[in-house]
């Protein structure tokens, strides 16, 4: 909805100077902002204009007015019109740039967008300020989508509804045409869309009384010569070579003409301030008139501009600047024809468009414009609830899982890198390693470290009282060397790994190294996805009875639980089975989460919060680690991780989100320090863990982006800007998750924009088609 502003000059005088009203409000409304100033003085400024007027009018150029006041055209004085109009440019602003117009201007500018539609009135009686170039304010040229319009401080509106027309029905007075060209007025006026044209051809009087009494006319149209008398308070018109007649003249048709609807009149000729003047005596809505003398092709190319404009859906006021402004490109022939075109309003009347004026009623009355909204609402309001319903069935059955979580893995990419985990430390054994223990004849016996190797690093591990320490290496078979035998069952914090097994694959698992006590195992089950990506985090489970693993808390929460328990916290269950450390509540996945539509949800399961797609733990080989001396500070008091990290033969890595490519894989132990790392974060550090809305706030979540897209169609923008404005909208929606994701909150980000753009399309095929049948008449 754009905004209307009214300037209202009280009694005064160019000797006096003018009290002023600005009002400021919407369109439809009442004024919501009112403020009075004055202009001050200015005895020289209509001395300015009449000398601009008489070097504008020497100039000749062909002008509609009556054909013996015609001219030749004066090269040598357009450079003179040119200076003239600069001067009384300049002096005009420098008029409203008075002090003690200045609340005015500031009021204006403070209640006004630069981006907003603007319709401007001004109103006075006095013809002096009438005529002066308003459309050259600078404050008014700050705003790209406002125009002035003149008006009488006496006014009524004309209440009789308009009968049903699917046509615009245009009368079209061709006048005296003498020594111009009024062919491509007809011309223009056949080409326009949706629109029935009656021509008179220079008639008689009583032909055209007869033709305005006879019919509901929308628009009437004059092109000829026409004139004003030297006051401006009349104005006159050619007929034909022997007639010529005044608005007076015409009193009684035009008025029938009012009562029955006619919307807008214009002159496309020329001096028409006077006509003006009198038929807004008539009470007639809008007129478009030249403020001068108008050049023959001046005339034409407004009529084709507007026109243009105007039938091709622009508001009157739009319409009328933006042909008026397109006249620039003739002023090098014909200086200050952007000055020319005027728009002369009944302040009473809103002002229709062209598809408005082949509506049933008045055009654009406040009760239509509201019931217009009602109608809008419901069907804005309707359509995001069905579409909120569609999208949301959809996911239910599934058939979004496949886009949404790889959404959710590209929002998790997004995420900034976090700080390294200071708490965990990993000896990493990599290809180099495994050369170097085979160089050196250690035997492998089918582990990634041999026993020799191992029994070193717990032995320089215990020196400096790690924690934890994690053995995330299958021992699946007894140690030979004693020392090792000794150590293993005798490190109580030492944690290794078994595997559960799988009745889907008929794998009975991996057993544990008999040394470690049962107490100190844990399961290192991954739980990936259909597509192999590891997002979940299994904390618990209860193992098969033919499975060789006794474990059921993972490796992960064992380790974790270790470092926890000099804390005084140890892991407990709350009485719907979820998971507690301390304050912190694991709570269980269900087989319908987020994106996920039935996944096999048994066992305690999270979702797993990565903490960074680079390193997270510090890490250090093998070899470096038994060779080199140790910082008691980097072991003291961390858990402390064995694991592999080589890519040989059969390579522990796992795809994540960060890269599913076997060169972009984690290795297993990276994976579980990413496990360790979010248990005791968000124990310790209060770090969120990923969690998803319920059912019903998601649903709401998808129907409010479901209504943006039903406002974002209600806007009626063109297909670019439309195109635009979803694409802006669909990116604030990508940050508004992201930024969810950070604090922990998986939100719907697929079915989101599926609504969203659903509803976009839905809509705007409903505004067309609604407008085809408008333009049909149905």
């Amino acid at each position: 909805m754009g905004k209307l502003v009214v300037l209202k000059f009280g009694e005064g005088s160019f000797e006096q100077g003018f009290a002023v009203t600005l009002q400021i409000g919407e369109e439809h409304e009442r004024a919501a902002t009112e403020i009075t100033g004055k202009l001050p003085s200015f005895p020289e400024m209509p001395l300015y204009y009449s000398h601009w007027q008489s070097s504008y009018r020497q100039i000749g150029n062909r002008y509609r007015l009556h054909a013996d006041k015609m001219q030749v055209t004066n090269v040598s004085m357009i450079q003179d019109c040119e200076n003239t109009s600069h001067i009384l440019k300049a002096r005009f602003n420098t008029w409203l740039r008075a002090e003690e117009f200045r609340p005015l201007r500031e009021k204006w500018l403070e209640r006004l967008s630069s981006e907003e539609e603007v319709r401007v009135i001004l109103q006075t009686e006095n013809s002096q300020l009438q005529l002066l170039p308003w459309h050259l304010w600078e404050l008014l040229e700050r705003y790209p989508k406002a125009e002035i319009a003149l008006s009488s401080p006496s006014y009524d509106r004309i209440h009789k509804p308009r009968p049903k027309n699917p046509l615009v029905n245009i009368l079209a007075i061709v006048g005296n045409s003498q020594g111009i060209d009024t062919e491509a007025d007809q011309a223009l006026l056949q080409q326009c869309g949706n629109a029935e044209v009656c021509f008179l051809v220079e008639p008689q009087r009583k032909e055209l009384t007869e033709h305005l009494w006879g019919k509901n006319w929308d628009i009437l149209f004059f092109a000829g010569h026409s004139s004003s008398n030297k006051n401006g308070e009349s104005g006159r018109i050619y007929l034909n070579k022997t007639d010529s007649l005044t608005i007076g003249e015409l009193k009684y048709a035009l008025k029938k003409a009012i009562e029955n609807g006619l919307q807008l009149a214009i002159f496309n000729s020329c001096d028409g301030l006077g006509l003006a003047r009198e038929l807004a005596d008539l009470q007639i809505p809008q007129i478009i008139v030249m403020r001068e003398p108008v050049p023959d092709q001046v005339a034409k190319e407004f009529l084709k501009y507007f026109l243009q404009g105007f039938a091709g859906g622009e508001s009157l006021y739009q319409a009328v600047r933006q042909a008026r402004e397109r006249l620039q490109g003739l002023e090098d022939r014909f200086p200050c024809a952007t000055w020319l075109p005027m728009i002369c309003q009944n302040p009473a009347q809103i002002p229709p468009t062209w598809d408005e004026l082949r509506s049933t009623t008045k055009p654009k009355a406040t009760s239509n414009f509201v019931l217009s909204t009602k109608r809008r609402l419901a069907t804005t309001l309707l359509s995001s609830l069905a579409i909120t319903g569609l999208v949301f069935g959809v996911r239910c059955v599934g058939w979004l899982e496949s886009v949404e979580i790889p959404a959710f893995d590209q929002i998790m990419r997004s995420r900034p890198a976090e700080p390294l985990d200071s708490r965990l430390l990993v000896i990493a054994i990599d290809d180099d390693d495994l050369a170097i223990q085979r160089q050196n004849n250690e035997s492998l016996i089918g582990a990634s470290i041999s026993e020799k190797s191992l029994n070193k690093v717990l032995a320089k591990l215990n020196k400096y009282q790690p924690r934890a320490i994690g053995l995330d290496i299958y021992r699946d078979f007894p140690a030979k060397q004693p020392d090792l035998i000794t150590r293993l069952q005798k490190t109580q914090n030492l944690v290794g790994v078994c595997k559960g097994s799988d009745s889907t694959t008929n794998i009975t698992g991996i057993k544990p190294a008999p040394e470690i006590p049962t107490t100190n195992l844990g399961f290192s089950d991954f739980i990936h996805d259909s597509d192999g990506v590891i997002r979940r985090h299994l904390l618990f489970m209860n193992q098969e009875p033919t499975s060789l693993c006794p474990a059921t808390f993972a490796f992960s929460l064992q380790l974790a639980s270790l470092y926890l328990r000099p804390s005084g916290i140890q892991p407990k269950f709350t009485p719907e089975g979820n998971l507690q450390l301390g304050k912190t509540i694991f709570p269980n996945l269900k087989s319908r989460t987020g994106g996920y539509h039935d996944i096999d949800a048994n066992g305690g399961q999270i979702l797993l919060n990565y903490r960074s797609p680079k390193q997270i733990v510090q890490q250090v080989k093998l070899t470096q680690f038994l060779a080199s001396p140790i910082n008691p500070s980097a072991i003291k008091d961390r858990i402390v991780l064995i694991g592999v990290t080589a890519k040989g033969d059969s390579p522990d890595t796992w795809p994540t989100p960060y890269g599913a490519p076997l060169d972009e894989q984690m290795p297993g132990v990276l994976v579980q320090a990413h496990m360790i790392s979010q248990i005791l974060s968000a124990v310790q550090d209060g770090r969120p863990l990923l969690r998803v809305w319920s059912l019903w706030a998601e649903v709401a979540w998808i129907w409010v982006w479901s209504l943006v897209g039903g406002v974002l169609a209600w806007r009626k923008f063109s297909f670019p800007w439309l195109a635009l404005a979803v694409s802006i909208t669909s990116g604030v929606l990508y940050i508004v998750c992201f930024g969810f994701l950070i604090s922990g909150a998986w939100v719907p980000f697929v079915p989101s924009i599926l609504s969203l753009v659903a509803t976009v399309s839905l809509l705007s095929i409903y505004n067309s088609a609604t407008k085809v049948q408008v333009e049909n008449g149905q």
